[in-house]
């Protein structure tokens, strides 16, 4: 038989035979975060979001409390500046590493390399202020308040004398508003105070009519400055009566109160207590009604592309942190994985969109002028783990936000490329923030890593990957990429004594090692972490590049470069070597797993092609396990994609349930501790990588399915060769399958233990029992 046989097109028969594992569907509250009380903290609060506006809602009925962000609301109090003339003592240090002396050499990179660290605060992510209303003392009963993922509404409804109240809350992307419509439905009628106010400052605050407008300053210098105005409207009789420093609502069956946040950020919007005000004018006039359709609409054509069912007992009847609680307590729950699974979509969608600036460390959701590490953007891991559901767990568009920041950060980045490191191209060290720094920052054990740029350019070969986009790859991916590449090309040199071409000085992200002569060093030449970065950076450029017809020679220069390049080594403990020395670890138990890049994210090892180094980053995971690693939240959710791309099923579960049960706040979102929203991402990809892998040239079905999900089903998962994969299965096997091929590319794919190929049309998708009319390879 033909393997390359043009199959049908899936048909809406098909299409309804295609069941759950559960056989019943689970109503909307499975999706559903609820509470029997209102949040007694910020880590109880639940988060609403369009990507710009962030809010967190208490759902207190005393005074209840609404926490506000806007995504640009960065303070700027100090510049973060190259060290002059480093690049001039780059050549000593390299020198003094290569002759093993490493504390020299760590000294006078300290001294000549690395810029001072500003205190913390300096320049970080601020809350907005707060939205607080304020009810009359009143003894309630049925309270509950809840999040529905489904479509992005919050909602807190209690009884007040038999009169039920409700508050209905969404932060609406069409719009650009967050929309707080609250209603009482019997005698009780609705009497409350609204204000908003930054207690931390001081910030200008005026009553408007029905409205209120508070202006308001990031930090003490350059930062940004917001004007944030809110309106509240009686819908069904009462009255709005201007108060000083607030809004008073009296006698009202309904109040609508819409609020808007517009700043003056890079200059991109001319007026913006302007336009916060028109945003609330043109939502108001839409009114309640159509203003919750079209967020209800926006959201969902994201949110609803993919379902996720682990034939889970039904225990969304209990309120979620007793869910967790008995999580904790050993109480199996899969359906809390489902919604944690959902969850990481959810922020994802709410905290960025494709014309934003990127989640960062906490996504949207930040309170305080100082959160830790200042919410910022650290790109040795934390960044990228925030991307790593996009594309798999089909959020392509929202993928945009990371790229157009990228782009931003390659003009500081040449800058830092050329005074630093003397380089072409552009780079990114460690961490960054809205400003574009680049410069190595603080200790060298943190701060000497020019590897961000070039890992973060895995996102836009993924992207390519996963949509075959060549538009993209040719406009917007391979420039950056080469770009990137072109530092890394220069900041390798050839190693005196092996001959081999290394990059360095460099940091295993902070990590540390015990150097020959006792004392604890932190940078050498030829880390591993960069050695795969450079390599995965040079092979995807020489795809690109080959896939576009373009740049022959730089595609020559690169080939021969990698092949001259240190590779990945295993050492004499059978574990792959972090440093290019078995050095001993100072923390053996260390958060990061740098030199598992190629594992994962990356795609160097891999069962098919490297099965001893698959073997060896098994035995460096159990080396961390055994003194404590994985503890972090985001490095436990590392855990669970590397036991998936391991294929250990039941190991990367066990690491699932760590994740709930350690490393999980009672809203849900992740504990680093503090709250980091790497965390959240990272276990949704991490879950996706367990059902569906294709990083290794081909589709792997149900790689690392662990014992307690024999039965189940996912919808709507991407896969690289742009295809998209609907499943279920049933004891282990896959008992239904359609995958649709977007782009018409070949298809190779595994499942139930044998493997076929075949050619495919752009649109067409084929069944279960399609594929299996061709012959197996």
């Amino acid at each position: 038989m033909n393997l390359f046989l043009k199959l049908k097109k899936a048909s809406l028969s098909w299409l309804l035979v295609f069941v759950t594992a559960a056989s019943v569907a689970n109503p909307a509250d499975s999706l559903c975060l609820w509470y029997n009380a209102p949040s007694k903290n910020w880590n109880e609060a639940l988060p609403v979001g369009n990507g710009s506006l962030g809010a967190m809602i208490f759902g207190r009925y005393d005074t209840e409390r609404i926490q506000l962000n806007e995504k640009t609301f960065w303070s700027h109090d100090d510049d973060v500046l190259d060290q002059p003339n480093a690049y001039k003592h780059l050549k000593k240090v390299r020198q003094l590493l290569f002759e093993g002396k490493y504390k020299e050499a760590e000294e006078l990179a300290q001294e000549k390399i690395m810029t001072p660290r500003l205190p913390s605060g300096t320049n970080a992510y601020q809350t907005l202020g707060d939205l607080f209303i304020r009810f009359p003392e009143k003894t309630v009963s049925n309270y509950r308040r809840s999040l529905n993922l489904n479509n992005a509404v919050s909602q807190v409804s209690y009884s007040i004398n038999k009169t039920p109240f409700s508050e209905e809350i969404f932060c609406s992307a069409p719009d650009q508003v967050l929309v707080i419509r609250m209603k009482t439905e019997g005698k009780e009628l609705l009497n409350a105070f609204v204000e908003l106010n930054r207690t931390q400052t001081h910030p200008q605050i005026s009553v408007e009519g029905q409205g209120i407008l508070m202006k308001e300053r990031a930090g003490r210098k350059k930062g940004v400055t917001a004007w944030t105005y809110l309106k509240a409207v009686p819908l069904n009789g009462g009255k709005i009566i201007p108060a000083q420093n607030g809004l008073e609502i009296k006698q009202a069956k309904e109040c609508l109160i819409v609020l808007a946040s517009a700043s003056n950020f890079r200059n991109l919007i001319k007026d913006p207590e302007q336009e916060a005000k028109k945003r609330v004018r043109n939502a108001i006039s839409k009114g309640f009604t159509q203003l919750k359709k079209a967020h209800t609409q926006d959201y969902s054509r994201y949110f609803s592309r993919v379902k996720l069912n682990l034939g889970c007992a039904p225990d969304y009847y209990f309120p979620t942190n007793q869910r967790l609680e008995a999580y904790k307590k050993g109480h199996p729950d899969k359906g809390l994985i489902e919604l944690l699974y959902h969850y990481g979509r959810y922020l994802m969608i709410s905290s960025a969109r494709s014309n934003t600036l990127p989640a960062n460390l906490q996504g949207i959701w930040a309170d305080g002028l100082s959160p830790a590490w200042n919410s910022d953007y650290h790109i040795n891991i934390n960044l990228q783990m925030n991307y790593w559901l996009a594309e798999p767990a089909n959020l392509p568009e929202i993928h945009q936000s990371l790229f157009s920041f990228l782009d931003f950060l390659r003009e500081r980045g040449r800058k830092t490329a050329r005074s630093t490191y003397n380089a072409r191209g552009f780079m990114g060290n460690h961490a960054t923030d809205v400003w574009g720094q680049s410069a190595p920052v603080g200790k060298n054990v943190w701060g000497l890593w020019p590897m961000g740029g070039a890992w973060l350019c895995r996102h836009l070969w993924e992207h390519y990957e996963f949509t075959q986009d060549e538009k993209f790859l040719k406009e917007q991916a391979y420039p950056i990429m080469k770009e990137a590449a072109l530092f890394c090309y220069d900041y390798l040199v050839k190693h005196p004594k092996t001959g081999e071409y290394v990059a360095g000085p460099s940091t295993s992200p902070e990590n540390s090692f015990i150097a020959p002569d006792g004392s604890t060093a932190s940078i050498c030449m030829g880390i591993a972490m960069d050695q795969q970065i450079i390599t995965d950076l040079f092979e995807n450029c020489i795809k690109a590049s080959e896939t576009l017809g373009t740049d022959k020679k730089f595609r020559r220069q690169l080939k021969q470069r990698k092949a001259q390049m240190a590779p990945a080594r295993i050492g004499k403990d059978g574990r792959v070597m972090e440093w290019p020395q078995e050095f001993e670890e100072k923390e053996k138990g260390h958060r990061h797993m740098s030199h598992l890049y190629a594992l994962y994210p990356g795609e160097q090892f891999t069962w098919q092609k490297t099965p001893e180094f698959m073997k060896a980053s098994k035995k460096v995971i159990e080396q961390r396990l055994k003194h404590g690693g994985g503890h972090t939240g985001w490095s436990r959710a590392w855990m669970i994609n590397f036991f998936a791309r391991l294929r250990e099923g039941n190991t990367a579960k066990e690491h699932v349930d760590m994740l709930l049960k350690k490393s999980t706040l009672p809203n849900l979102f992740d504990n680093h501790p503090p709250f980091q929203i790497d965390g959240n991402f990272g276990f949704t990809a991490g879950v996706t990588e367990m059902l569906v892998q294709s990083h290794a040239g081909e589709i792997v079905l149900l790689p690392a399915l662990p014992n307690d999900w024999k039965d189940g089903s996912v919808r709507g998962i991407r896969a690289r060769g742009a295809f998209e994969i609907d499943m279920s299965w049933k004891n282990g096997k896959i008992a239904a399958l359609r995958i649709k091929s977007l782009k018409g590319k070949h298809c190779r794919i595994s499942f139930n233990k044998q493997t076929y190929e075949f050619s495919t049309q752009a649109g067409e998708s084929y069944t279960l029992a399609h594929i299996k009319t061709l012959q197996s390879l």
